[in-house]
């Protein structure tokens, strides 16, 4: 809970999304444990100390079920009837054993004298039906809820559907730079990302904000409890064995009353929190008789209990299918009538939260308009300064809740503030090396024709391959100097993280898959031994070699990588997406390392020298990467569009992150002459190396 609240402090996400905190069944097992007190029927326990101890383990139970709230809506219908089944089978095993401790004198029932004596007037089987009281409010606040999230998530989609077509529609007659029209993009699905997250919507709804208003009471009674415990333990310190045996946990009861006490408070600050949430919304400011006709149940409330009730028999049932079809009827009735009565209920505590809170505000409201009026005249009335076309791209449950231009400002400035951010981590030595590429011939001559394949399989090219394989090649060239050799390194570890995203993206098939995983291992093994599979690149190794020695060195031992597993291993009939790291790498090596011998074999009596080949390399990587690069405004397009909902608002998160990093490459890519080639052909490099091929005269 701690996690979550410095979570949505971070992210100024002040309706305190659950991303740490979740129900599933590590979570129900940590409960589970908490709750070791209330379900421990052979634990006594005299004084005050001990009782407040044990109930309040309940008040904190309440407390964690008010903050798994939101966390339902980021689950699928599967796992959220896991555990919420989960959840009710520990309520209930936890309300039972209370039960049998009130039946049993566990938890005391003391005379009034007694009590008011010795334990300041509390009747603590008074509180146990209470806390219990509260908790099973909660759990069917939590199944109602469960049983609306499906639907709520269905018309979210529809919505959602709607507003991704508004957006191609209008995409076509924008006229502005490739940044500012990326820029507007990702803030249209950022809205639509905030707004339609399933959690947003719960937590905006009666049901989370009743439990909310349940979360303030608990904290008040506990409270209370952990005052008198207190005041208890030094005043009435010898009290233990008036009415019974001393608990078995001895002194540790007072520990951990206070630590729940603890869990208590920093569990009430996300519930009290978007009690307040819901004064971003237009209908909380101004109360009207609208908002009293709390009788009202929306459709969507109920509408999967009513699919369920007109939904046919399975087709197993031959015989006696009358009866069934009537108790499935009378059940389902009853289910959407007592979901109606939790909805209404909720409502009921959820107007009279608003009201109080609207009173208090009107009141703060008048005071500062006194104070500017009196103390500071000349201060004008404001406005939100927004974006009126946001307004279109918030998804709502209903028209009844439309967000206040605040709340969008807020969210609007949330995307601008993270964008700024990337914007801030630029990568420097990447522009440097980008800086070289004055084209894409690097692009047109890693590869050629003129050299013979070593494998009967055809491999395709990747973009992050080929660059790992050239740095390899340049970094082993010595006397090449260290803050060059270092320059390169970061350039292309900068640049591969978003090669990597391009693949990612747009090159999904399971060949290119397995050449991304080639990539990190060839990759993985540069960095941290320095190594080309399992050869050495130190400058020792070629230290007396030439350019042309060290090319051939490469080339051969590519050659004999490849002919070594041929003859271990057939590659006839395999396909390219089985064949092991080390091949690929090799034949990737093979192929780069002859072409260069092809390319500089003519000159023979004016060898290449290991600074000039290392410029080639460099500006044959920096051609790579700007070519790749051309994909990102693509990139980021698909990564706006994500289709699971749970999924949507961090895959908008990666891609105004992607745009704030990449926005100085973008702008200077656009000032290029880009390749008139089609979209889905420029994702991958063999297209470009045959529309470059071809385009030579």
């Amino acid at each position: 809970m701690a996690a979550d609240l410095w979570h949505g402090f971070r992210h100024k996400k002040f309706w305190f999304p659950c991303k740490y905190f979740t129900l599933n069944a590590a979570s129900i097992t940590v409960i589970a444990v908490t709750m070791k007190l209330p379900v421990d029927l052979t634990s006594g326990g005299s004084t005050f100390v001990d009782q407040a101890t044990k109930l309040g383990s309940l008040g904190f139970m309440c407390t964690m079920m008010a903050n798994l709230m939101p966390s339902l809506a980021s689950m699928d219908n599967k796992t959220l009837l896991a555990n919420v089944t989960g959840l009710c089978v520990l309520v209930i095993t936890i309300i039972a054993n209370i039960c049998i401790q009130i039946y049993t004198d566990a938890i005391l029932h003391l005379p009034g004298p007694v009590r008011n004596n010795y334990f300041y007037g509390y009747d603590f089987i008074m509180i146990a039906y209470i806390y219990m009281a509260m908790i099973l409010l909660l759990l069917m606040i939590m199944i109602s809820s469960s049983l609306t999230i499906p639907t709520s998530k269905e018309i979210l989609e529809f919505k959602y559907r709607s507003c991704t077509n508004k957006i191609y529609l209008s995409d076509q007659h924008i006229q502005m730079s490739v940044v500012e029209k990326l820029r507007q993009h990702v803030r249209r699905y950022w809205v639509m990302a905030e707004t339609g997250n399933p959690q947003f919507v719960t937590t905006s709804n009666p049901l989370c904000m009743a439990s909310g208003v349940i979360c303030v009471i608990v904290m008040v009674m506990n409270s209370f409890l952990i005052v008198y415990a207190m005041k208890s333990r030094m005043e009435k310190p010898n009290v233990l064995i008036l009415l019974g045996p001393e608990s078995p946990y001895k002194l540790t009861t007072l520990t951990i009353l206070q630590t729940q006490y603890i869990g208590v408070l920093v569990g009430t600050v996300a519930p009290i929190s978007r009690c307040f949430w819901v004064f971003g919304f237009k209908f909380a400011a101004k109360l009207n008789m609208n908002h009293f006709n709390f009788f009202k149940v929306d459709k969507y409330w109920t509408q999967k209990l009513h699919e369920w009730k007109q939904s046919p028999m399975v087709s197993f049932i031959s015989s006696n299918r009358k009866p069934i079809l009537c108790s499935k009827y009378i059940a389902l009735s009853l289910c959407i009538g007592f979901q109606k009565v939790i909805i209404i209920l909720c409502k009921v505590i959820c107007l009279i939260a608003i009201t109080v809170l609207v009173s208090f505000i009107n009141c703060l409201d008048r005071l500062n308009s006194l104070k500017s009026r009196w103390f500071d005249p000349s201060i004008a009335s404001r406005t939100d300064d927004i974006d009126e076309d946001l307004n279109n791209y918030v998804l709502q449950m209903n028209n009844d809740t439309e967000l206040a231009k605040k709340t969008i400002k807020r969210i609007e400035n949330s995307m601008n503030y993270f964008t700024l951010k990337a914007e801030k981590e630029q990568n420097n030595s990447l522009l440097e090396l980008l800086e070289k590429s004055i084209g894409f011939e690097g692009v047109d001559i890693f590869d050629t024709d003129l050299v013979q394949p070593l494998l009967h399989v055809e491999l395709v090219n990747s973009w992050s391959l080929l660059i790992v394989t050239l740095t390899c090649i340049a970094i082993a060239l010595p006397n090449i100097r260290k803050d060059e050799v270092e320059s390169l390194v970061r350039s292309v570890v900068e640049g591969l993280s978003f090669t990597h995203m391009v693949e990612e993206s747009l090159n999904n098939e399971s060949e290119h898959a397995n050449i991304r995983k080639t990539t990190l291992f060839l990759w993985h093994e540069f960095e941290y031994n320095y190594k080309w599979l399992d050869h050495p690149l130190t400058n020792d190794v070629f230290k007396w070699k030439t350019s042309t020695e060290i090319i051939k060195w490469f080339s051969d031992k590519a050659k004999e990588i490849v002919t070594d597993f041929k003859e271990r291993e057939s590659t006839d009939g395999e396909l390219a997406e089985n064949l092991p790291h080390t091949l690929i790498a090799a034949n990737s090596m093979y192929r780069i390392t002859q072409t260069i011998l092809v390319r500089y074999q003519s000159n023979i009596e004016l060898p290449i020298t290991k600074k000039q080949l290392f410029a080639h390399l460099s500006d044959m990587i920096a051609d790579i990467f700007c070519a790749c690069f051309t994909n990102i405004p693509r990139v980021i397009t698909r990564r706006c569009q994500e289709n699971v909902i749970e999924k949507r608002e961090a895959s908008v998160m990666v891609a105004a992150r992607l745009l704030g990093k990449t926005r100085k490459i973008i702008e200077r890519l656009e000032a290029r002459d880009i390749p008139s080639m089609d979209d889905e052909k420029k994702a991958y490099i063999d297209e470009w190396r045959l529309y470059l091929t071809q385009s030579i005269p």
